[in-house]
């Protein structure tokens, strides 16, 4: 299991973190999902064998927002 933090540009609201988590927690091999709007970050917990960087930036990026970058936790 590893845990990354994901940098994310364009959310303002709770509707924004409610669509970002619910774009990452679609992806297989993501296990939980913490959106921070504050902060405009994300913590990702999940499978490195089924998911990364390509398919969390392509989640987010159809959701309606931008990652920016990404961190360990």
């Amino acid at each position: 299991m590893e845990t990354k933090v994901l940098h994310i540009k364009g959310m303002s609201c709770s509707h924004c973190v409610h669509a970002v988590k619910s774009a990452l927690s679609a992806l297989a091999g993501v296990h939980e999902v913490d959106v921070d709007l504050d902060k405009g970050k994300a913590l990702v917990k999940f499978d490195g064998s089924k998911v990364g960087e390509p398919q969390f930036r392509e989640a987010i990026e159809e959701a309606g927002y931008e990652l920016t970058g990404m961190s360990d936790h």
